[in-house]
């Protein structure tokens, strides 16, 4: 969005004084200064549907173009692996605990 287009910052808007006239503010200057504050959130919404436009379209090309990613996640690529997993834990408790587990394994 180009900044020439918005004429306020937050800043500006939270520092602004009205000047006060016989009946409270100056209306005509508080007029102004909300048509201002229009003018900007025009430009805003404007930009924002511009980019939801842009984000939309980029999203249907990228769909287009690359599948999603897909998990490639072998659930058991080779059963021996585990076996020889649980034969070395096995062992490895054997060894630890000794006869007693081995006994209540049986």
């Amino acid at each position: 969005m180009s900044t020439n287009r918005v004429q306020l910052s937050s800043k500006d808007i939270l520092e602004k004084d009205f000047k006060t006239a016989m009946r409270g503010y100056n209306q005509e200057e508080v007029d102004e200064f909300l048509d201002l504050i229009i003018q900007d959130y025009d430009a805003f919404k404007q930009e924002l549907e511009r980019l939801q436009q842009e984000n939309d379209r980029l999203k249907k090309s990228s769909t287009v173009e690359q599948p999603p990613k897909t998990r490639s996640a072998h659930p058991n690529p080779n059963p021996q692996v585990n076996y020889d997993v649980l034969k070395r834990l096995s062992n490895l408790e054997k060894a630890v605990f000794g006869k007693k587990f081995a006994e209540t394994e049986s």
